[in-house]
């Protein structure tokens, strides 16, 4: 047989082998660190704004759920989840508080980028990597820069999606210490609890300016439209984050969607903006109003220090109701 023939003969066997050994080749070159994987392996996972979900976020719900069907979240990056940084106090806090230690078990942590879902997953058993395509989170993000404002608003877009898988859940920022279960203090027959930047004495009034990084939103369709429109009102807002943007149209979109809103006392969710010392009320207190990673941790600590020399006082002095939290240092006028 001439030798043309031959190869005409093999040809076809060749390219099979070609095909059937070109995955192997590309797990071992990308799998072992060589290069990056092409984007068509997993484009087609990801939403319009490059965050995907996968099936391990309905299970971690499930597992993390309260009996309501009620889950803690708090988001961290890298710079957060370090060693001695906001996840630590925000976890200590909880150790320290009043009989809240257990809602730990209920707490899911939601990791913006690998590192810090890697320290996650040293110091608490239920964290969920949020990925995010073209993204890197992981270091400190000045406030308002490009980056911080995709990071607040991609974590707007999650709550989103947990709404629609039929959870409720009570966000809360990790740069806030919890001391008490502020759960007594959520209204029941309402949508939407927020604690708030600046109270001024009616929980129903919307004259209150809402923080966004303490909200406990019930599922239900209000709330998915709710959810759906303040995303969709940031392009009307585009140098702005998600709390400004919620307190600029947060009344057009209770009237649209008959969305009831309440709002929490800052004698019980305290923040640096507007701080309240009675530390028998308190139940948790929020570093905002405060720019940089440092002023808030340190601030943080000193007040989880005083709260555990208010812990360790007898009944009577404490009864005395002499005893104050240290004002912070950091608060933006």
């Amino acid at each position: 047989m001439c030798n043309c023939c031959v190869t005409r003969l093999h040809a076809p066997s060749f390219l099979l082998g070609v095909l059937l050994t070109l995955p192997s080749i590309l797990y071992f070159w990308y799998g072992a660190g060589f290069g990056t994987w092409p984007s068509f392996f997993d484009s087609y996972n990801y939403d319009d704004e490059g965050i995907v979900y996968d099936e391990e976020l309905p299970i971690l719900l499930r597992n993390t759920s309260m009996d309501t069907n009620t889950v803690i979240l708090t988001s961290v990056n890298e710079a957060w989840a370090a060693p001695n940084s906001l996840l630590d106090l925000f976890l200590e806090s909880f150790h320290a508080g009043e009989e809240i230690e257990h809602l730990l078990k209920h707490l899911l942590i939601i990791a913006m980028d690998p590192r810090a879902y890697e320290r996650c997953m040293e110091v608490h058993p239920h964290c969920y990597f949020l990925k995010t395509k073209g993204i890197d989170y992981s270091s400190e993000k000045v406030y308002m820069s490009k980056d911080y404002l995709e990071m607040v608003w991609g974590r707007n877009k999650l709550q989103q999606r947990i709404l629609e898988l039929g959870f409720n859940f009570l966000l809360t920022d990790v740069d806030i210490l919890w001391f008490r279960n502020p759960m007594k203090y959520i209204s029941t027959t309402s949508h939407l609890t927020f604690a708030s930047d600046y109270y001024f004495g009616n929980a129903k009034s919307l004259r209150n300016v809402a923080n966004g990084g303490f909200v406990y939103v019930r599922s239900c369709n209000e709330t998915v439209k709710f959810y759906k429109s303040w995303h969709q009102a940031r392009k009307k807002y585009p140098e702005q984050h998600d709390q400004k943007v919620l307190n600029k149209v947060k009344r057009d979109l209770t009237s649209r969607y008959h969305v009831k809103i309440r709002f929490i006392d800052t004698a019980y969710c305290s923040g640096f903006c507007q701080f309240k010392t009675d530390v028998k009320k308190i139940c948790t207190i929020h570093a905002n109003c405060c720019i940089g990673l440092g002023n808030k941790t340190a601030d943080l600590r000193n007040i989880l220090d005083d709260w555990k020399r208010y812990k360790s006082l007898s009944f009577w002095q404490k009864r005395k109701g002499q005893f104050r939290l240290r004002a912070p240092q950091c608060r933006m006028r």
